[in-house]
């Protein structure tokens, strides 16, 4: 074989390699599939526009965060519910700074699920400004950590059918401006048939998109369809921030407004634009947090809308009294077809579970048909929401209608 032969083999073996890599080998935070371990380095490959790489997200589950911040005097790294996994309640932990002026800080082994969290850097909270996942919502930005297990998880793009999700804005003569709504429709959507509805909410700090980015409702709807765990439903993930979160009479003012937006634009515009069914036994409210006191001081008393509830870590210390109405009427249990209350395994044992026993004990002094469930292993915080989405509502949701 003469040399050049031997370099043209070379050569082709080299772009054969080199494709592989490419295809199989995707590097950290690569965005090129929406892979179930994004984080993870596999070529040595920094993100795009990045100094570095972080977090890099190893097999065992440690993860490594990383920050070029050479006049720096203190990082630390914050995050509710990632502190909360590592057993440090609020107790940021403490970077070292390396002769380079990168700071390092390795943590772990940590518990698969995606998880927000900042850095503290001089006392100033930021993101991670090597992280490509970063979460936008009506709170300033928060980054992500994505650690994989060994394959995807329920929240994870499946090679299964998959459904559509469409952006919607519309004119709101309630809120006088512009606003936004997403809808999930499932695989194989047709529009000769009719679908039940389940409408959507967010907290305090969520806009619709968190729905998606963070909670991965789509997927977890896609994978529960695969697994043959649900029902073909649409998904209407509304906007529930209609007067400021930081407005002194927000408690006040945002239960009636909602109320209107929900009436005289979310409900319509799904109902002309999509072949649902119109009446309460095919329409549920659920939300999180703000969403889940929405879902009960709306929902309750919009029994000509609603049949089906889902309270996501939500309840009231007053239950007896700010839900008497519902919790008095004799045929509730006839106009209710599920009432579903959850939370978080960790945010049972606080503030937000004092809240929800309220709400537990006031339905059974009550005699309200109802299913509660306390799982999982997060508090006040998404990975509690998709577990409650997976685990327990969306699989039982409808099963009158069955």
């Amino acid at each position: 074989m003469n040399i050049r032969c031997i370099k043209n083999n070379l050569f082709q073996f080299i772009t054969l390699l080199l494709i592989t890599i490419v295809h199989k080998g995707i590097a950290q935070q690569a965005n090129v599939n929406l892979d179930y371990n994004p984080q993870k380095d596999t070529e040595g490959l920094i993100p795009f526009s990045a100094p570095l790489n972080s977090p890099e997200v190893h097999d065992d589950q440690t993860v490594t965060f990383r920050l070029k911040a050479p006049k720096a005097q203190d990082v630390k790294l914050a995050g509710g519910a990632l502190l909360m996994w590592l057993g440090r309640g609020n107790e940021q932990v403490p970077f070292v700074k390396g002769e380079d002026g990168i700071w390092t800080l390795t943590v772990g082994p940590i518990r698969p699920d995606m998880y927000a969290y900042h850095f503290n850097v001089d006392g100033m909270q930021i993101t991670d400004p090597s992280n490509t996942y970063a979460a936008f919502t009506a709170m300033p930005p928060y980054s992500q950590l994505i650690v994989h297990g060994d394959g995807p998880a329920y929240y994870d793009a499946k090679n299964v059918p998959h459904g559509n999700v469409a952006r919607h804005v519309y004119h709101s003569e309630v809120t006088e401006g512009e606003r936004e709504m997403y809808v999930y429709t499932p695989p194989g959507y047709d529009p000769k048939k009719t679908y039940p509805v389940l409408y959507l909410t967010g907290g305090s700090g969520e806009l619709p998109s968190n729905w998606i980015y963070d909670g991965r409702v789509n997927f977890i709807m896609d994978n529960l369809l695969a697994e043959n765990k649900a029902m073909p439903m649409l998904i209407a993930i509304t906007n529930n921030q209609v007067v400021h979160r930081n407005h002194p009479q927000h408690a006040e003012l945002t239960f009636d407004v909602f109320e209107k937006e929900l009436r005289n634009h979310v409900i319509p515009l799904v109902d002309q634009n999509y072949s649902t069914v119109k009446s309460p036994n095919g329409r549920a409210l659920s939300g999180l947090s703000m969403g889940g006191r929405h879902s009960m001081f709306i929902g309750f008393r919009s029994l000509d809308l609603f049949a089906n509830f889902g309270i996501l870590s939500a309840g009231d210390t007053e239950a007896e009294t700010s839900l008497r109405e519902f919790l008095n009427d004799p045929n509730i249990n006839d106009q209710v077809d599920y009432l579903f209350v959850g939370q978080g395994t960790e945010e049972a044992k606080g503030f937000f579970g004092a809240r929800v026993k309220s709400l537990i004990e006031a339905l059974e002094n009550h005699q309200i048909e109802h299913e509660y469930y306390v799982g999982g292993h997060g508090g006040h915080d998404w990975s509690t929401w998709r577990h409650l989405l997976y685990e327990k509502f969306l699989p039982n949701l409808w099963e009158k209608n069955q």
